[in-house]
């Protein structure tokens, strides 16, 4: 039976299910995103039940995690930013979360669908307009204007940060979007190969998949982390206005 790397990116319809006119169907990009949020909530009750002045191991990970995140924040958007940290563990731990649970056998990985980083992305981009405008009003649109650009720039300069803007959230859905997808369609391959090639030969590409399934561990940590850094650098540009 010839292999499919790709298969594992296609959804199919476990409930059909129709509200006000939307296709609203439970399928197993859905079940998944119910199973991250209900994993990430149960760590968090079973670290927090319990606090101890001698912490135990998954208490220490928590205040660790989160003191992490904290830190991040402060250093991107400065104090103000302290009312973000809610937000951006749940954005963190929500795609560190999406990215490991797709590792495993027979799990879907939720972060290889553009639709579910596209709006990940949208909705932090969209949060810091709304910032910019609430700390800055209208004043916010000099963000379009780089410090120390004479007024007969402006024509040709404007339309460049318009696009760099809109650039901002495109790129941060299709980055995250692209390394997982790449890396589960290499393991698929590989996979694929050891299947068809037999024990003799296959233990060679089996051996090389179990290599880079540990590298992909390591690739779900770096982009929840970059996805979450890039959304604090830009709450943090909307906070201060540095552009």
């Amino acid at each position: 039976m010839e292999h499919n790397p790709l298969e594992h990116f296609q959804l199919y319809k476990i409930f059909d299910l129709h509200l006000f006119g939307f296709d609203v169907s439970i399928n197993k990009a859905v079940l998944m995103m119910w199973l991250v949020c209900v994993t990430v909530i149960v760590l968090f009750l079973s670290a927090g039940n319990r606090v101890r002045l001698v912490p135990s191991k998954l208490q220490s990970l928590a205040e660790i995690s989160l003191g992490f995140l904290k830190n991040m924040v402060v250093e991107n958007m400065g104090e103000e930013g302290r009312k973000f940290i809610p937000f951006v563990a749940t954005l963190f731990f929500f795609i560190l979360f999406s990215n490991l649970l797709g590792l495993i056998p027979g799990f879907y990985t939720v972060t290889s669908q553009l639709i579910v980083t596209a709006a990940f992305a949208v909705i932090v981009y969209l949060m810091s307009l709304i910032v910019g405008f609430i700390y800055h009003g209208f004043g916010f649109l000099k963000i379009l204007v780089p410090a120390g650009t004479p007024g007969w720039l402006l024509p040709l300069m404007v339309p460049i940060e318009i696009v760099s803007q809109l650039a901002r959230p495109v790129s941060l859905a299709v980055r995250l979007f692209a390394n997982m997808t790449a890396g589960h369609t290499v393991l698929g391959v590989l996979l694929g190969m050891a299947i068809s090639l037999g024990f003799l030969i296959g233990w060679l590409p089996f051996t090389f998949s179990i290599m880079i399934n540990g590298l992909e561990v390591g690739i779900a940590f770096i982009q929840a982390y970059i996805f979450t850094i890039l959304t604090t650098v830009y709450l943090g540009d909307a906070i201060k206005m540095h552009h």
